[in-house]
């Protein structure tokens, strides 16, 4: 082989060497991209999973917050109906001192009679105030209100209707609290 030959065979070799060379340096250039690429996704991804933990996290304490709060509002939900039952308390308390009063007893007993009616009406308004009312005794006969106790004969009656009320009956908004007993006519 000539000295030209070797030499031409040189300069393709180190023709292929640069090439080479070149393209790994591109590879190089595309791992380092690629690399940095990923480094970045996976930092979005940390941060996607530290933020989803930390409103998961918030969640659940307002989960149990409202749970709490939902177990004080009925521990506490006659708080106000207590609260209003409180002046009728005072007012029997007020009748049962008034026997120790030094008056004649006739007078006493009005007077006492008279305490327990405006007692009776104040403790009703405190029941009507909160959803509580009796069953009018003057309504037609109703068995999923009225509890028929007996039966008379009532020329002044129909057959059916109420003659008369052995017990109240009440009911919270349109539920019967306790049927009324009733007699009705034959």
């Amino acid at each position: 082989m000539s000295q030209e030959e070797r030499e031409h065979e040189d300069n393709l070799e180190r023709e292929n060497e640069e090439t080479e060379a070149q393209e790994n340096s591109g590879e190089s250039t595309e791992e380092a991209s690629e690399e940095n690429e990923l480094e970045t996704l996976k930092a979005a991804l940390a941060a996607s999973e530290d933020r989803y933990h930390r409103v998961h996290a918030d969640f659940e304490n307002i989960k149990k917050r409202l749970e709490k709060e939902k177990y004080q509002a009925l521990e506490y939900s006659n708080e106000k109906f207590a609260k209003d039952l409180i002046p009728v308390i005072d007012a029997l308390e007020g009748a049962i001192k008034a026997k120790d009063a030094d008056a004649e007893p006739a007078s006493l007993l009005e007077k006492v009679s008279e305490g327990v009616e405006l007692t009776m009406k104040q403790f009703l308004s405190v029941l009507e105030k909160h959803g509580v009312t009796p069953v009018c005794e003057d309504e037609p006969f109703d068995p999923n209100i009225h509890n028929a106790v007996q039966q008379v004969e009532s020329p002044d009656h129909e057959s059916g209707e109420i003659v008369s009320t052995f017990q109240k009956g009440y009911k919270y908004k349109e539920r019967t609290l306790r049927d009324a007993m009733v007699v009705i006519a034959n």
